[in-house]
């Protein structure tokens, strides 16, 4: 099974928030992925949608068009990990000053190139077949 990252670095949102985008998206059929992010009202929405346009061009591209069928791909894994934090100061009551901490991400799309099997879901058919091997 082809597949494709794509690498995002850098980007001006707390993972915390990109998190919660990626968490929709993960594992699901490229378009469907894009058509939740498309109405999705968060601002994280637009890089992890690019990232995901991404990747898929990378499969496209990589293997050469013709072998792989795009509305079968699959976001096969997606996570974000923390970035460098920016830090500002603002000034506070007293002659105090405090950090503002202004935090990044880095966003790694996986995309395979063909759609999981309909009947199978996360190991449930070697869960299936362990029962039968001790009931014999």
């Amino acid at each position: 099974m082809p597949e494709a990252r794509c690498l995002v670095r850098f980007v001006r949102m707390a993972p915390r928030k990109v998190r919660l985008v990626a968490d929709l998206v993960r594992g699901r059929v490229v378009n469907d992925a894009l058509q939740i992010l498309q109405f999705s009202p968060r601002a994280a929405a637009r890089p992890v949608e690019k990232a995901i346009r991404s990747a898929l061009a990378n499969l496209l591209q990589g293997t050469g068009s013709r072998d792989i069928d795009p509305d079968e791909a699959v976001v096969r894994t997606i996570f974000v990990d923390e970035g460098p934090t920016l830090k500002r100061y603002i000034q506070r009551a007293m002659g105090r000053a405090t950090v503002i901490r202004k935090r990044t991400s880095h966003l790694t799309v996986w995309v395979a190139g063909e759609a999981p099997k309909e009947g199978a879901k996360g190991g449930e058919e070697t869960k299936k077949r362990r029962l039968k091997t001790k009931a014999k």
